[in-house]
């Protein structure tokens, strides 16, 4: 007989606090997705290797198709959804329309979430993000229709 293993976790989840009982093999996309209907999040090549699934876990850029949804308790969550404020686009967010950093908008999500978070570590370490810095900060995420010079473009304007 199979038996399913579950831990209750509590996460804040794009500012709200959330108590979740779950699988202990979910991962931290799957649970965003299906469990919090929280869809932005995309599942692309779901080994870590494209970057769609990336959001800010306690502010770093992770692969959320790689997390664990467990190890996630007691720290916060933040999605594509998460990174507009009372109406107001994110800077990023932004950036990327006056940009048109975007075609199809399949890594969209995981674009904005690691820019923001790629602008938030050269901050803290007082690094400068030029565009070679910004190409190699976004290395991991893929865009299939091949929108890099306007994602860094975008990226870039907002860091200076």
């Amino acid at each position: 007989m199979i038996t399913t293993h579950t831990t209750r976790v509590t996460v804040e989840v794009n500012g709200a606090g959330r108590e979740l009982l779950l699988d202990n093999r979910c991962t931290l996309l799957d649970v965003l997705r299906e469990q919090l209907a929280l869809t932005g999040t995309k599942k692309g090549c779901d080994h870590g290797q494209c970057g769609a699934c990336t959001v800010l876990l306690d502010g770093r850029r992770v692969n959320s198709c790689l997390v664990l949804a467990v190890t996630a308790d007691g720290s916060a969550v933040t999605t594509v959804e998460g990174l507009a404020a009372g109406g107001d686009l994110h800077p990023v967010q932004r950036a990327f329309l006056d940009h048109d950093a975007f075609q199809c908008g399949f890594c969209t999500p995981g674009q904005l979430c690691s820019a923001v978070g790629l602008l938030a570590e050269a901050a803290a370490a007082g690094e400068v993000l030029d565009e070679p810095a910004v190409r190699e900060g976004m290395s991991g995420n893929i865009c299939r229709c091949g929108a890099y010079p306007h994602i860094v473009r975008a990226v870039v304007e907002v860091a200076s």
